[in-house]
Order: structure tokens, then sequence, then C-alpha cells
């Protein structure tokens, strides 16, 4: 079993998310946290934003992997989105981004934040993984994949 299994449901897998710009995933994914945990969007889109003007949280081959720490979060919750189309992120090899892992750590995360995002990159740096990812059609079957995937 892999880190990020127990932290992802199925309702926490969208394909063909609609967003023009990494703004606007930030607002949706906020959304999204606000629905599935009682997170304030604000508190999301605004932790994300933070992190991501320290620098782009984009990997590559079209992967980011935005993150932030809540303040009074008992859990990591995480969420992944398919984009409809890709968006710039500044990412280190100038490609667009469509697959994006979103990460939210309590405030008083431990190493084992740092020890899913580890996992996550190494997830995604397996391109027929990817490329599974990308093909993917039904999110049920998306969230199957990542939760079956084995460091």
């Amino acid at each position: 079993m892999n880190l990020i299994s127990p932290l992802i449901r199925p309702d926490d897998v969208t394909i063909d998310l609609d967003a023009a710009s990494k703004k606007r995933l930030f607002e949706l994914a906020g959304q999204r946290f606000q629905a599935s945990y009682g997170i304030s969007a604000s508190e999301v889109f605004d932790s994300l934003f933070s992190r991501e003007k320290l620098g782009s949280t984009a990997l590559g081959y079209g992967i980011a992997i935005p993150h932030g720490r809540i303040k009074g979060l008992k859990e990591t919750a995480c969420a992944f989105f398919r984009l409809k189309e890709p968006i710039d992120f500044d990412a280190p090899d100038n490609l667009p981004v469509d697959l994006v892992f979103i990460l939210l750590a309590p405030a008083a995360a431990t190493d084992l934040h740092l020890q899913i995002l580890g996992e996550l990159a190494q997830m995604l740096s397996d391109q027929a993984f990817r490329e599974k990812l990308r093909q993917t059609r039904e999110a049920a079957e998306l969230h199957a994949l990542i939760s079956a995937w084995v460091p």
C-alpha cells in the first residue's frame, strides 16, 4: 500500500476539470475541499497561492503537486485533478500542466507530509503511470489506479 491511498477518496478524483489558470484551479480546489472536508475555500486558496509564490510546484512532464498547510486541519487531505486543458504552471521544462495532485497538511505537520510529497513525485515520475492517468476515462478507475500504485 502507498501513503496516498488512505488520503484520497473516490470523490477526491476529478476528470476534465475546466480551469484556465492556476488561480482558477486553486479557487476550484478550495471549493472542493470546503465541500468535502469543511475547510474554508479561501483558506485553501490562500495556502496554495502563498506556497506557489515561493516557487512553482510543477515537476515537469505536465505534473504539479501544489501543497499547503492549513491551521486546524486534523489529517492530511488530498485531491487529484486531471485538467480538461493543460495550463501554464511555470514548470521547469516549460510544459503546461494537466495532472494535479493537491495536498493539504495540518499546520503542525510532521515528516509524513514530506514523505507523501516524495511518494507522489516518485509515482508521477513513471511515464507509463502518467499515461494511464491521462488515458483512463472514469474517475473511479483513476482512483483505483492511484490507490493500487506500489512504491
